[in-house]
């Protein structure tokens, strides 16, 4: 059911919610939103949601109030430069890429989160894309628990048969052709939801269609992680439905953490009582009775 925009902006006024900006150390300022519980002043817990590709900060406010009101909790949500509430200017003169989202941007609201908190256990909600890239930000060994949800090395050949069709097009063909010829993705124009910068495209294909995925980049454009700073704990959370990221890729993430504590967990349509939830909606009102498991296994 679509969430009620007065509903919404009450129960995010009822959680103190704060405009920020988070500076990154190359200059780009990101526009974030901070929800703070009023009856905590100083809370135990400060998270931050790392969205997906090509998905606005504002898809995870509800979210993020439910998440603030569930554990106490300080609750930060942010947009990628060049992107959604962060973007500048026109979506086709940013060199942004998805190293640099990831790599970047993210580091930078995980060290704002880390400085406005000093004594707040950190955790992680990371959704596709924002459960990758921990290894690489200086404050990992910070964060006490990453939930990262449909994440993983994806390929397009580990996909179910029936979406390969889709992936080859996205990659090879109408991807390819389109942001050749506007200078960036137009992904509502081919009913992605949003327009994304070229080079997010580029090295996005490039990992997506490398045995390696992300691993082709390492030590080139972007630096190699360290991948044992994450100590916490982490909970991959496959979709049962999900066609773009299978449960089966969201497992393979763990090669990545091989210092934290690994806990596997998949979730189904019927336990969010809808029919389907894929790769992008789990964090969509409608699918709120799957929200505490999430949690499971948090103290």
């Amino acid at each position: 059911m679509p969430v009620d925009k007065q509903e919404q902006a009450t129960g995010e006024q009822a959680m103190g919610e704060q405009a920020v900006r988070i500076t990154t150390p190359d200059g780009a300022q990101l526009a974030g939103r901070l929800m703070l519980p009023p009856a905590v002043p100083t809370p135990e817990i400060a998270i931050v949601i790392h969205g997906a590709t090509g998905v606005p900060r504002d898809y995870y406010a509800r979210f993020a109030v439910w998440l603030a009101g569930a554990r106490d909790a300080a609750v930060l949500t942010y947009d990628y430069r060049d992107f959604g509430a962060s973007a500048a200017g026109p979506v086709r003169h940013s060199d942004a890429t998805m190293a640099v989202w990831g790599v970047v941007d993210q580091a930078a609201a995980l060290d704002y989160l880390c400085d406005r908190f000093p004594d707040a256990e950190i955790w992680v909600v990371g959704h596709s894309l924002g459960g990758m890239c921990l290894p690489f930000h200086a404050n990992a060994g910070r964060v006490a628990r990453l939930i990262a949800v449909a994440s993983g090395p994806a390929h397009w050949t580990k996909h179910p048969w029936r979406y390969t069709p889709s992936v080859i097009a996205f990659w090879f063909l109408l991807g390819p052709l389109a942001t050749r010829l506007w200078g960036y993705l137009p992904g509502r124009l081919l009913g992605l939801g949003a327009d994304l910068p070229k080079g997010v495209f580029w090295q996005w294909r490039r990992w997506c269609t490398s045995r390696g995925f992300y691993r082709v980049d390492w030590g080139r454009a972007m630096p190699h992680p360290m991948p044992d700073r994450m100590t916490g704990a982490v909970t991959l959370v496959g979709i049962a439905d999900d066609e773009m990221m299978p449960p089966e890729r969201v497992r393979r993430l763990a090669d990545f953490y091989p210092a934290a504590t690994i806990r596997h967990r998949v979730i189904t349509p019927a336990e969010a009582g809808v029919k389907a939830i894929g790769h992008l909606r789990l964090f969509a009102e409608r699918n709120a009775q799957a929200w505490p498991l999430l949690l499971e296994g948090a103290v």
